[in-house]
């Protein structure tokens, strides 16, 4: 899903002007950003019900090795971030269908 495809849901749904619907799609995903960005330090978590939940995690400085040569490289501190399904994401995901089985991830799996 593209956010395009988003904008174009909220403007089915609820009626909205395209406008509108893209204003409210950058200030949401503004606001997340921003939160997760913090102010030079680590970031603050997002929690959304029903969903899940962002984590920004620091990862360390640390010596690494080029997989070519060899050579030492010193990598420096990051961080990252995580995300953590919510369990009633989780569940509707694995739902079973009517034969009780959960569908494979690919259709032309067997």
């Amino acid at each position: 899903m593209l956010k395009s495809d988003l904008v174009n849901i909220l403007v089915a749904k609820k009626g909205v002007t395209q406008k509108q619907a893209e204003a409210t799609i950058e200030v949401i995903f503004g606001s997340m950003k921003d939160a997760l960005v913090g102010d030079g330090k680590v970031g603050e978590n997002i929690e959304i019900r029903g969903l899940g939940a962002f984590h920004v995690k620091h990862y360390g400085a640390y010596q690494g090795r080029n997989p070519k040569t060899g050579e030492p490289i010193a990598v420096r501190a990051k961080r990252g971030i995580l995300f953590r399904a919510g369990k009633e994401l989780k569940d509707r995901v694995n739902k079973p269908g009517p034969d009780g089985k959960v569908p494979p991830l690919n259709p032309n799996q067997q």
